[in-house]
């Protein structure tokens, strides 16, 4: 088995004609999987890289059955003219007796169509996002490979060296999700580190046609540790983002046929919520920086674009079940400890709005003040622990001083309240969650929770009155 680079290809056929010479039959399989040489009129024609593992693994197997030599190098020979295969690099690879990186890459480039030795690819151009990169290489993949008529494929996601699990996990969801809307069945993925370049920062994708036979060596068992346990199935498909469960089943109109002033009231007050955490990603994100691990403007934006996109689908004019389905919504979508936290906050207050059968201020404060209690119960906060509670509870407490008539005066002081509670929190000691692992360093910042809060609050409370 060898790669086709002339050096490689020099000496493994130097010590073939050796064996043959002391009575050893020996066939050589030559592997040039790399796509993004073809048509370019190389004399030496196009590298072996990593979809060489594939064949080995084949060529193993049907050894190990007992296959004659003739035949598994047929084998072998017709699984590499089924084979495709192209890279891309972010960064070089550093040989130890040169001591540094062996191209140079600026921060928004990366390097198309590179071999396994460090050595440049064919062409440099700007980074791409994951799925535009998984595009471009099997486009070109695709452009070339022949993988038999029955399109039946097995894929290699290999790590060059430096790339993480999880990025290969992307790279392999969207190379299936594309395979098969070309009309490709992928009865095996792996992705790992298979051949790697040193510390290059970058992958592969390897695809070979295959068939039963080929599968079935694909899947034999092997001491090999590398190797690994592979799935006999395709994982099933996720689901869609609203859930029928969530949007089928409501006996009040939706959204969408919604007419009551009520119910455009509460289309306006979500809309109005969801834009101001998506407008407020930055301000989130810099704050939850400094005090927790950065991740709270992206996860709010993305739960709130989820929240807006169904909000046809929802039954406002019933709004104890639009706040349970908020619940639903959230506790899947929003990351973190917010996921749980709004989660319970909504179906608690959803509950007891229900059971009250009224939506008057008394029954609102009270429905708040039950999903702060909700949230407290779940993670042990209170207020004056620097969390988001410490703007929902004074919002609540305001509230609840208001007497029984909901107006935009009586809101908007509540909303004040919440505010005055965020800056509060600038001087307080975190008690739990990951500020928590900070301690005094987070003071001088408000918590990022609680500011959120009072995001969603001030901008649903201006809106509801807004027609």
């Amino acid at each position: 088995m060898v790669k086709n680079y002339t050096g490689d290809r020099l000496n493994f056929g130097l010590a073939a004609e050796m064996a043959r010479s002391e009575g050893i039959p020996v066939e050589m399989v030559i592997v040039d999987d790399d796509v993004a040489l073809k048509g370019m009129g190389q004399a030496t024609g196009a590298r072996g890289l990593a979809g060489t593992v594939f064949i080995h693994k084949l060529v193993g197997a049907a050894a190990a059955e007992g296959r004659s030599l003739a035949h598994i190098a047929a084998m072998g020979k017709a699984a590499v003219e089924s084979l495709a295969t192209m890279g891309v690099s972010f960064s070089a690879g550093t040989v130890p007796a040169v001591g540094k990186p062996s191209f140079e890459l600026g921060d928004d480039e990366m390097e198309l169509g590179l071999g396994i030795h460090g050595e440049p690819g064919v062409k440099r151009t700007q980074v791409q996002t994951a799925d535009e990169l998984t595009e471009t290489l099997l486009n070109e993949i695709l452009k070339h490979g022949k993988f038999g008529d029955e399109k039946r494929v097995a894929v290699l996601v290999n790590n060059l060296g430096a790339t993480t699990e999880m990025e290969l996990a992307i790279v392999g969801r969207r190379t299936v999700l594309l395979l098969e809307s070309k009309g490709f069945a992928v009865d095996r993925i792996y992705a790992g580190t298979y051949l790697s370049s040193l510390d290059m920062a970058g992958i592969s994708i390897s695809i070979l046609g295959i068939n039963d036979e080929w599968l079935r060596w694909l899947d034999a068992e092997t001491t090999a540790p590398a190797w690994p346990n592979m799935l006999k199935q395709r994982p099933g498909k996720l689901e869609a983002q609203m859930p029928a469960k969530y949007s089928a089943s409501w006996s009040s109109p939706t959204g969408k046929d919604s007419q009551t002033e009520a119910a455009r009231s509460a289309k306006r007050a979500i809309e109005a919520a969801c834009q101001a955490l998506i407008g407020a990603e930055g301000e989130l994100t810099e704050l939850d920086r400094v005090t927790g691990d950065g991740d709270l403007g992206t996860n709010m934006k993305r739960a709130a674009a989820v929240v807006r996109e169904g909000i046809e689908s929802y039954p406002l004019e019933d709004v104890s079940a639009t706040l349970k389905v908020l619940g639903h919504i959230l506790q899947r979508e929003l990351g973190g400890s917010s996921g749980p936290f709004y989660g319970v906050l909504f179906l608690r207050c959803g509950k007891v709005l229900e059971d009250s059968g009224s939506t008057g201020l008394v029954q609102w404060a009270e429905a708040l003040d039950q999903g702060c209690r909700a949230i407290s119960e779940l993670g042990g906060a209170k207020r004056g622990d620097r969390t988001m509670l410490d703007a929902l509870d004074p919002f609540v407490k305001s509230l609840k001083g208001a007497g029984a008539k909901i107006s935009r005066e009586v809101l908007l002081a509540a909303v004040t309240d919440a505010e005055r509670g965020v800056e509060a929190t600038v001087q307080m000691m975190p008690r739990l969650g990951r500020s928590s692992y900070l301690g005094d360093r987070v003071l001088g910042h408000p918590d990022s929770g609680a500011k959120a809060v009072a995001i969603w609050l001030r901008a649903a409370c201006e809106s509801f009155f807004a027609g």
